[in-house]
């Protein structure tokens, strides 16, 4: 716990940042600026950085008079906090009319303290597979190297090799090109929602742009087996999965990866077959358990219908579909988890608690993946019609909650290997 808030931070539109020790930082849930309580603040992680906020200003509490009042002196910053963190607050600032909208990342308030950097968050995820220091680039370029020459007509490797890796610099494809843990299988360049913040496709007339291109073809089974058994067969503690950040909704493509499954398991039972899709066509997920789908991911930005749908903007499916996906693969046996998009003020609001309650409760869900929420606020809000969130409990104390009432509901970041899923789930397996 910090003995006082930490102080705000500004910047000079020119890349560099500075504390205004009159103003203690404050913290942003929902539309409103509000105290962060000092038990709340960790040190920025290893891996996070510092944003500055074009066109905002910071809003502080003054250190001398109690008050809230805008830090004058530059734009606002934020936070991004890595992998494996949940932030409990966003940045608090006032946008001037002609701010710009802010690019698809997290927005996590920051604050300084006696030298260093701090942020309201937690580490919600002991898993390290996307740790800045467990990654060597000379190792990587070798690995890319590698797998491009063991498969040179491979479009999915090379794909995975030369955009996701060596462009955008994927955490789960440079771990593939590592030969560990969680290798991504993109298969699908269609999809059957129209996600306000999609990263891999923004409409030609919306002011932000998608932070990586789109998968443009569909891979064959052949080309899924012939990477991803090799993969189960040799990474440690190995997962393979369909429905990454560069391609469209993986279930439209569910014919390939039942082939795909069925093929894989032929030539080797080890490490664990997961998807991350949302979860629009429970007959198709049925068709991938039968196969030998282990576990799934289920992307949403909130437990309700009236929250879920003019975010996503599903084309052909409904809210009811994405509970009903989790059901089947739970009766089926299978691992659930939520990818859960947390935003301080909607996913701690009372409303949101309650209905979370409800799906829990309902599909038999066996883990929350606590994700940050990479999303300009203030367009956020305004695009899904939200001018007042609610009571809200605050993000820790509906996690405190939520774990009272499901002890045996698993918090985490990363999808879990078979080991994690049937062994001691908070060990740190990554190692």
């Amino acid at each position: 716990m910090l003995p006082q808030s930490p102080y705000i931070l500004y910047s000079d539109g020119k890349g560099n940042i500075f504390e205004d020790t009159s103003l203690f930082v404050t913290g942003r849930s929902g539309w409103d600026a509000l105290p962060v309580p000092d038990d709340e603040w960790i040190e920025l992680p290893d891996g996070g950085s510092l944003y500055e906020l074009p066109g905002r200003k910071g809003i502080g509490i003054d250190v001398q008079t109690g008050e809230m009042r805008l830090c004058e002196k530059g734009w606002a910053v934020a936070a991004f906090i890595p992998p494996a963190h949940t932030g409990y607050y966003l940045a608090a600032y006032e946008t001037a009319p002609d701010a710009p909208i802010l690019p698809l990342f997290c927005y996590t308030a920051a604050g300084w303290y006696n030298e260093k950097f701090y942020v309201p968050a937690t580490r919600v995820e002991p898993d390290i597979r996307q740790e800045c220091s467990g990654y060597d680039k000379k190792l990587i370029d070798e690995g890319t190297e590698s797998l491009l020459k063991a498969y040179p007509h491979n479009r999915l490797v090379k794909h995975l090799m030369e955009n996701c890796c060596q462009t955008y610099n994927c955490p789960a494809a440079r771990n593939f090109a590592l030969g560990r843990w969680e290798c991504p299988v993109p298969a699908s360049p269609a999809c059957n929602a129209n996600c306000v913040g999609c990263i891999s496709l923004q409409p030609d007339e919306e002011a932000i742009v998608s932070t990586q291109d789109r998968l443009s073809f569909r891979p064959t089974p052949e080309e899924i087996v012939e990477f991803t058994v090799p993969h189960l067969e040799a990474a440690p503690y190995p997962i393979i999965s369909f429905g990454q950040g560069c391609e469209g909704e993986p279930l439209l493509m569910w014919e390939i990866i039942r082939d795909a499954i069925i093929e894989i398991r032929k030539h080797t039972q080890k490490g664990s077959i997961n998807i991350n899709t949302n979860g629009s066509n429970p007959d198709a997920v049925r068709a991938l358990c039968k196969a030998g789908l282990d576990s799934i991911r289920v992307s949403t930005n909130s437990a309700r219908s009236e929250v879920y749908m003019p975010y996503y903007r599903p084309n052909n499916y409904q809210f009811e579909n994405i509970l009903e996906s989790l059901s089947v693969v739970n009766a089926y046996g299978g691992w659930t988890s939520l990818n859960y998009f947390v935003f301080p003020g909607m996913t701690d609001s009372v409303a949101e608690y309650e209905a979370l309650r409800s799906l829990i409760k309902r599909t038999g869900l066996k883990m929350i993946q606590w994700r940050n929420f990479n999303i300009d606020p203030d367009w956020y809000l305004g695009k899904i019609g939200v001018h007042d969130a609610g009571e809200f409990l605050g993000v820790k104390q509906m996690m405190q909650l939520i774990r009272e009432e499901f002890p045996q509901l698993r918090f985490g970041y990363f999808n879990p290997p078979m080991e994690r899923i049937k062994g001691d789930f908070t060990a740190d397996f990554a190692h």
